[in-house]
């Protein structure tokens, strides 16, 4: 493999794919096509996602916990009790934390397991690295425990099925995922002026006790909505239009304790647990820049996204996000313009999103490049190792961890920072660095540093990089230097 085609080979694998494999290389005979094939016809899903618990099925098990866990505490002796309560607030919270991933620790396991499979089976993985960006734009962290159940399945159940389609259908799939409702607290958010909101606010005339504070409007979700997921933080739009949008889109929740098993009742959209509470749903028109909906039930919130899915900014915010992510951290006006173009003529197919990107001569610039982040380096480095499993989803799930990345944990609905300053700072090289003598330690002692190099690299291989890895004292060392090295620690 010579010349451009090669050079485009390493980045079709590389920059857009996950990592190259050993064989990955000579097979691309057409980078470009290879890439443009995958957005055409995505990797069907790998069995093992059929074989994890859907949300559905994750809510009533949670339930059931919850309540036999609350059935466990009346049982409980008056001493025992007051034991429990002289622990205090925060033993009983760590407590109750490590109970919930004793219960579903299995399941969660699995649901890493599987993520990681379908990553490092992919032959060239661009579509996966596509499932990937979306999963981090609609960035769901599970340090919030509410949420901690429904991340994974939110990325399987939505962000698969949906990221070669309609933008529209994948964020309204995702806003009324329990993994989103939870996140962003929208299950607790009631129209004041509905039948539930005005039967608290009764209650709370008469002196309730067992309700402490007026139901409300939670703006959380229809927030993020407008400045994370759609518009963007300059995309034109108000704090009044947030607090309509907030209104729009009260009474999507998730089934409760007293609506039975999730998927058996009539007002249970899907097998993810969603369901619509018109009785929580603030009644009226909403006025969202400058448009007015009618009200409709859940229909009001939906209509809203379909427009914000084709507004212009919309448009350029997603072309913008999609080519730092593939091209640079400044990637060229022109090539998102013409990305967002494409998006609108569509009427928002991301196919046509993708297609635009890679058919453009400056996503395939030498010049072009991005600085893996810690799940990256991880992946591609597994890949270069020829791994096909990972024997032992705890020890990545705590390497990542050290890197900084633990899976669904970015800490913000920002999702994971996408530039180069936010991993390239001395202390996280450095953990790279031992991050690559331990993944090197325990690769198959078979393994030709040289031959890996060049199967992982092919022509974006530096000469002194080959060299370092040939005088290396040992294969684990030749290894360890390729993973540490620029070439390596560069999508190029």
């Amino acid at each position: 493999m010579a010349g451009n085609r090669g050079a485009e080979a390493a980045s079709a694998a590389n920059r857009f794919g996950l990592g190259a494999k050993p064989g990955t290389l000579d097979a691309l005979h057409d980078p470009r096509g290879a890439l443009a094939q995958q957005v055409r016809t995505p990797a069907p899903d790998d069995p093992a996602f059929a074989r994890l618990t859907d949300s559905a099925d994750y809510l009533a098990a949670e339930i059931e916990y919850r309540m036999e866990r609350r059935e466990r505490k009346r049982q409980r002796s008056a001493r025992d009790q007051a034991a429990e309560d002289g622990a205090g607030d925060n033993d009983q919270a760590k407590d109750a934390v490590a109970g919930f991933r004793r219960q579903f620790g299995a399941q969660l396991l699995a649901e890493g397991a599987a993520r990681w499979r379908v990553a490092l089976a992919a032959p060239i993985g661009f579509d996966e690295r596509i499932v990937r960006f979306w999963s981090n734009h609609f960035a769901v962290s599970v340090d919030k425990r509410q949420a901690l159940l429904y991340a994974a399945p939110m990325e399987r159940e939505v962000v698969r099925p949906l990221a070669f389609g309609r933008f529209q259908d994948l964020l309204i799939g995702v806003e009324s995922h329990p993994a989103m409702l939870r996140y962003l607290d929208n299950v607790a958010s009631i129209g004041p002026d509905s039948r539930v909101g005005e039967r608290g606010a009764q209650r709370l005339a008469g002196n309730d006790p067992q309700r402490k504070r007026k139901p409300g409007i939670n703006e959380n979700l229809a927030r993020e909505i407008l400045e994370l997921h759609t518009l963007g933080v300059d995309g034109g739009y108000t704090q009044d239009d947030i607090i309509e949008l907030a209104r729009a889109i009260t009474g999507w929740s998730l089934h409760g304790p007293r609506d039975g098993r999730p998927g058996t009742t009539s007002d249970a959209s899907d097998r993810t647990g969603f369901v619509f509470r018109e009785n929580a749903h603030e009644p009226g028109a909403r006025t969202i820049l400058g448009r007015r909906y009618a009200d409709g039930g859940m229909e009001q919130g939906r209509r809203v996204m379909a427009d914000l899915a084709l507004h212009p900014a919309t448009a350029r915010h997603l072309a913008f996000k999609l080519a730092r992510h593939f091209v640079s951290d400044q990637p060229p006006d022109a090539l998102v313009r013409r990305m967002a173009a494409a998006y609108l003529r569509s009427a928002g197919d991301l196919s046509a999103l993708y297609l635009e990107m890679l058919r453009s001569d400056e996503a395939w610039l030498p010049d072009a490049r991005k600085f893996r982040s810690p799940g990256d380096f991880l992946v591609a480095a597994l890949r270069a190792l020829g791994d096909e499993e990972v024997p032992d989803v705890r020890k990545v799930a705590g390497l990542l961890a050290r890197l900084g990345q633990p899976d669904f944990m970015p800490r913000s609905p920002a999702g994971f920072a996408d530039t180069a300053d936010a991993w390239i700072g001395p202390d996280a090289v450095w953990k790279r660095i031992q991050a690559a003598e331990e993944l090197a330690a325990r690769a198959q002692r078979s393994l030709l540093p040289a031959q890996v190099a060049r199967d992982a690299l092919g022509s974006r291989l530096e000469a002194s990089t080959a060299q370092a890895i040939v005088r290396a004292e040992s294969p684990a060392q030749g290894l360890s230097l390729l993973l540490a090295s620029p070439d390596f620690q560069w999508r190029t």
